[in-house]
């Protein structure tokens, strides 16, 4: 078995492609609308790993929970081999750093937000 998708639910489609796609340079592996208001949207990093289906909020249950599935714990942990290149290239693209880098055993990390809310841990390993 795999983990092939995880769920991420965002106010708009336009808006997680913009920042995924457009601002952090993920794949755009399918976006085919279901209806005249569902798509399937399908985003992929550039290193691999799971793919993130985009699911826009449809009832008010689901939009309040955009950017707090996890209670506030870290949701996602997204590597890099550039620390620094990325870290910018996140804030470009309207997250926003929680903390400042730390070294760690097993790396370089830093907790930021995406534009929903959502916490994410930027890794360098080593």
């Amino acid at each position: 078995m795999r983990l092939a998708l995880v769920t991420l639910v965002v106010p708009d489609y336009d808006a997680g492609l913009a920042f995924f796609v457009a601002g952090l340079g993920f794949s755009l592996v399918e976006d085919t609308p279901l209806s005249q208001t569902k798509r399937w949207v399908v985003v992929r990093p550039p290193g691999g790993g799971s793919d993130i289906l985009l699911a826009r909020a449809a009832t008010p249950t689901q939009a309040a929970r955009i950017g707090g599935q996890t209670g506030g714990r870290v949701a996602f942990f997204l590597h890099t081999d550039d620390f620094p290149r990325d870290r910018a290239r996140i804030e470009a693209a309207g997250g926003r750093f929680l903390e400042a880098p730390r070294r760690e055993d097993y790396g370089v990390v830093a907790q930021f937000a995406d534009p929903f809310g959502n916490v994410w841990d930027l890794v360098e390993p080593g």
